[in-house]
């Protein structure tokens, strides 16, 4: 069931302005372990990264407990009844389900943002709040088959960034070394920035691509407010102010890490990152204040849209004009004529040609000739004042 329209994944996180959120339990990693399965491990950052997600469109992440008491796989018999009976009532309905539908665990407290039971779903940014396990099936069958609303909920807009990192040590000891070292750091950067309600940052299970661990997962509004999912890999707590301050921030992807996007097949995922690398470097070749025009798709905070200019999403530096179909179409019949004016002698536009023509040839004369012609100048002076003496002399 990994990576299936039904899989056990990441963990939930709210932004309000209190929102305390499930510890992460840092102790009990040994200096071995973190040579081995840590940052320092050997296969960090050798494998590329793009287009390694899996295409879906919908991300549940339902609230429960913490990693160190969940089991290698949710969905299994030894699993409590909560994530047991939800994976199985999304594989049962997967025909039914419109969208392709992915679920995660992330972490849950009673008492906290994230009590036990809440279900977050993205990027409809809402959440279900004390879902049991005698509701699954209607869930279900009301939220994610028709469409609609769990009439014994009432759905909260969520509003904010949401951050969740894969802590599933059952599953594999990568993610149970890297994710709580992340998770710690996150909440540092959180504090220290002053981004407590803004953003939230929760435990996940397991994600997929144990290998690119640290993996983290951004939901996160654009400067349109449309959210998507973005996945990055190899992140270390180096990396954690960068995702803050460029994607959070700025809607920036950070693209050394990035894994992939929400809604985006493999293809596609690759076909994006290589589309703004094209354009990161064109503006870097021409410099802040020329205009690089590309062709095809371009990228705004990860998502594949129309052409754009190079002032398309830019806060910094002077913004270039990018000139409309008819104006470029205007401007090179113009050309065009211009090109054709040496070719007809009786063009009444041609004087423009001409003066052009006088300039040049004047910059030439003075640049090249003045010597010669103030020699010949000379030659005939002393030739007329010789035959005027003489005269004098007969």
């Amino acid at each position: 069931m990994e990576d299936q329209v039904a899989a056990a994944a990441p963990g939930t996180a709210v932004a309000g302005d209190e929102a305390p959120q499930p510890a992460v339990d840092v102790s009990g990693v040994t200096e071995e372990d973190k040579a081995k399965y840590g940052f320092e491990r050997a296969e960090m950052g050798k494998e590329a990264l793009a287009g390694t997600v899996g295409g879906f469109d919908r991300h549940l992440f339902l609230c429960y407990k913490s990693p160190d008491v969940w089991p290698s796989h949710l969905e299994s018999a030894e699993s409590d009844r909560l994530p047991r009976h939800l994976a199985a009532a999304l594989k049962a309905r997967k025909d039914d389900i419109k969208k392709r539908t992915r679920l995660t665990i992330c972490g849950g407290e009673d008492g906290t943002e994230s009590s036990n039971g809440d279900v977050l779903i993205f990027p409809d940014m809402i959440r279900y709040r004390g879902l049991t396990h005698f509701d699954v099936d209607n869930f279900v069958k009301e939220v994610l088959v028709k469409d609609s609303e769990w009439l014994p909920g009432a759905a909260e807009k969520l509003t904010g960034s949401y951050v969740f990192v894969c802590a599933h040590g059952s599953r594999d000891k990568r993610c149970g070394v890297c994710g709580p070292a992340l998770i710690e750091k996150f909440t540092e950067e959180i504090a220290s920035s002053g981004l407590q309600g803004q953003v939230s940052v929760s435990p996940c299970s397991h994600v997929g691509g144990h290998k690119y661990a640290g993996n983290v997962i951004i939901f996160s509004p654009n400067a349109d407010g449309a959210v998507s999912g973005h996945w990055y890999g190899y992140v270390t707590p180096n990396d954690v102010s960068v995702l803050l301050e460029e994607h959070i921030g700025k809607g920036k992807i950070v693209d050394h890490l990035w894994r992939g996007q929400m809604g985006l097949s493999e293809e596609e995922q690759k076909s994006a990152k290589s589309l703004r690398q094209q354009m990161s470097s064109g503006l870097g070749e021409k410099g802040a204040g020329e205009c690089f025009q590309p062709t095809g798709n371009s990228i705004e905070n990860g998502t594949l849209n129309q052409a754009v200019g190079c002032c398309q999403g830019t806060r910094n530096g002077s913004c270039c004009q990018v000139e409309s179909r008819e104006a470029k179409s205007e401007n090179n019949h113009t050309g065009e004529q211009a090109k054709k004016i040496p070719q007809d002698k009786n063009n009444k536009g041609s004087s423009s040609r001409k003066i052009c023509s006088v300039s040049t040839w004047f910059e030439n004369w003075e640049r090249e000739d003045t010597y010669a012609t103030l020699a010949v100048v000379a030659a005939v002076a002393s030739i007329a004042v010789a035959y005027t003496c003489f005269k004098q002399m007969r």
